[in-house]
């Protein structure tokens, strides 16, 4: 029997932090050794960060990351090693996965297949790498291959698949049976999506079955750049059988995965005789006289896998990018104006979900350590210092809500205040009326006195984040920002928008989860009945008017659903009448045109707003982020030809 021990390692790296990256690399290879293992692979840009952007183009990136590997070296002694990084080659850049053998730069694997969907942009700065390819680049006085190449580790034969290249339907690891592969190993940036995990196991366990090798998948860990919020869930397969799953949506800097393999189990499935592909043309091989020794540790067995509803799923990864995003940025704690409803509610317990996470999972030393520029004191790692609530009520403000708020606040345990804002509402108002030379009213000047009540609690929330040095979150849904349902430089005021990512209805189910079930560790908190019993409104129109948001816009429910079809699946109108007359009959057709129209306009006359939020998570494939994912003009036809259709 032929065994190896073989390990993964999650890494929450940050673009560009040079010593801060390698120094986690560093951890994981002395994880690794801790733990025998043989072969550590570590994920896709490791050493310079994935989320560089235009920074991977300065020359300066590509020699500091080679620099960080040269010195990584050193440490590899009696271990193989591979480490993604961006590398100048001939004036091109590539994504690059270098191989370490016991202190020994092997080769470099090239990227073939770059992410270029979604939210991702790696062609605007990386080269592809052609199949079948390879090439020599000079390090230092070395000689070292590049390309399309496997590797030779004694008996041992390694190829790779770098993120992407696993995605595609020309996958390169289909060569490795006919050149004898033991094992395939992943470096990869994958981004946390809702469902994407189960996607990631087919592919490592299709990958190890059809292919006869084992196949090590080793993804990036946290928040590393603002936007995007990367899982972990390293994975081991072998034989067709997934083994090993890495944890998850973990607050450690390093999260290793390993696991004991039966090689000979993958030679015996390649023995079977198979036809040769002509067009694969020859690989080219590194060799190395390292001998890997037998591994004495037993045979893994099969892990159970970690399935999480939606609702946790949500949680366990809104919350690693929030204390990413705080320390990274060195903010001492968030400032939210709690108003009373759905949305800041939904904040305000993701932050406080935050601490308690990381805290039990961390313990209280390593948490500190980890915000170690907030203070000494150990008050200073206390909700009540870490995240302040502010009721802001004008005269349209409901008793309700603000029960619902200190209510809320209270059962969180942070700090909580009440400003009267009606004398600022009053002061601006009496400036209009003598700028103008009339009364306002609300039936001449409704949006207006909407929008100066939003406006009027801007500014004070924001002066105490300068003074806290917190992070104001905006705490607008991207429902609302679908139709442009927010105030300019009002509700929408803030650093990091962190539900933008996802719709009022999810929301909304959420809190009820959060109120009611929860799991072991996200204990219900039951002070949410408050805020889930209300129908979601704005309050800035006086009670009489009985606003709410579903009367202002349509139902939510209906809203979430036309956005799919008309935003994520590029629907047309039409189309999307059509589509709501067969799903809501028990609306009449002129309702749903109406709604079909609204929708539509808002969305068109809305997208300078999209242009201007604060940024947010990515949640899935629906994110209407302009930045990332969504892309639309600011001025446009607004979609008027194709609504005048559905008239005839």
């Amino acid at each position: 029997m032929r065994t190896l021990t073989i390990a993964a390692a999650s890494l929450n790296q940050t673009p560009l932090d040079w010593s801060g990256n390698l120094k986690r690399a560093r951890q994981a290879i002395t994880q690794a050794r801790d733990t025998e293992s043989q072969l550590l692979c570590l994920p896709e840009l490791a050493l310079s960060g994935y989320g560089c952007e235009d920074q991977f183009l300065a020359e300066a990136t590509s020699a500091h990351a080679l620099e960080s590997l040269l010195a990584l070296l050193p440490e590899t002694h009696n271990l193989i090693v591979a480490i993604g990084l961006p590398l100048r080659h001939q004036n091109r850049i590539f994504n690059v996965v270098a191989l370490i053998v016991n202190t020994e730069l092997i080769g470099f694997y090239a990227k073939q297949n770059l992410a270029g969907n979604g939210i991702h942009y790696e062609p605007r700065w990386f080269t592809p790498w052609p199949e079948g390819e390879q090439s020599t680049i000079i390090i230092g006085a070395q000689e070292v291959p590049i390309g399309d190449q496997l590797f030779q580790i004694g008996d041992l034969r390694i190829a790779f698949e770098v993120c992407e290249d696993a995605w595609v339907a020309n996958r390169p690891g289909r060569k490795a049976p006919l050149h004898g592969v033991d094992i395939i190993l992943n470096p990869s940036a994958s981004h946390f999506a809702f469902g994407k995990q189960a996607i990631r196991r087919q592919f490592v366990q299709e990958g190890s079955r059809a292919f006869g090798t084992a196949y090590l998948y080793a993804n990036l860990l946290g928040n590393e750049a603002g936007r995007v919020i990367y899982d972990g869930g390293n994975l081991i397969a072998n034989n067709g059988q997934l083994i090993r799953e890495g944890l998850r949506f973990s607050f450690q800097d390093v999260v290793l995965t390993s696991a004991t393999i039966d090689i000979e189990l993958n030679r015996l499935a390649q023995a079977t005789p198979s036809k040769g592909d002509p067009e694969f043309g020859e690989i080219a091989f590194a060799h190395s006289t390292f001998q890997i020794k037998q591994s004495p540790l037993p045979l893994s067995k099969p892990d159970s896998l970690q399935d999480l509803c939606k609702e946790e799923a949500f949680t366990r990864a809104v919350t690693l990018g929030l204390f990413d995003y705080l320390r990274k940025s060195r903010s001492k704690g968030f400032i939210i104006s709690l108003s009373g409803g759905a949305d800041s509610a939904a904040c305000a317990c993701l932050v406080a979900l935050t601490f308690q996470l990381a805290k039990n999972e961390l313990g209280q030393e390593e948490f500190q350590k980890r915000l170690n520029y907030l203070g000494e004191s150990q008050e200073a790692y206390t909700l009540n210092k870490l995240l302040s609530c502010i009721y802001q009520a004008s005269e349209n403000s409901g008793e309700t809500t603000q029960q619902a708020a200190k209510a809320l606040s209270s059962a969180l345990g942070c700090t909580y205040d009440e400003w009267q804002i009606g004398k600022l509402i009053s002061q601006y108002e009496s400036l209009l009326e003598s700028h103008l030379e009339r009364p306002l009213s609300w039936e001449q000047d409704d949006i207006a006195r909407q929008n100066i009540q939003a406006r009027v609690r801007a500014p004070g929330i924001w002066m105490l984040a300068n003074i806290r040095q917190a992070l104001l979150l905006t705490t607008s849904n991207r429902s609302e920002a679908a139709v442009g349902y927010a105030t300019m430089d009002g509700d929408t005021c803030g650093g990091l928008a962190p539900i933008a990512g996802i719709d009022k209805a999810f929301l909304r189910q959420w809190l009820s989860w959060l109120e009611t079930t929860g799991t072991s560790e996200i204990e219900p908190i039951s002070s949410l009945k408050f805020i889930n019993v209300q129908s979601p409104t704005a309050e800035l129109r006086p009670e009489e008017k009985k606003q709410t948001d579903e009367s202002d816009l349509m139902p939510y429910p209906i809203l979430d659903q036309i956005e799919k079809w008309a935003i994520r699946d590029k629907r047309s109108p039409q189309d999307v009448l059509q589509l709501l007359a067969q799903n809501y009959s028990e609306h009449s057709t002129e309702q749903l045109k109406f709604w079909v129209k609204r929708f539509f306009r808002l969305w068109s006359r809305n997208q300078w707003k999209r242009e201007r939020y604060a940024p947010g998570f990515h949640l899935d494939d629906e994110n209407l982020d302009p930045k990332t994912w969504c892309r639309f003009p600011i001025l446009s036809g607004g979609f008027e030809d194709e609504l005048a259709q559905l008239e005839l």
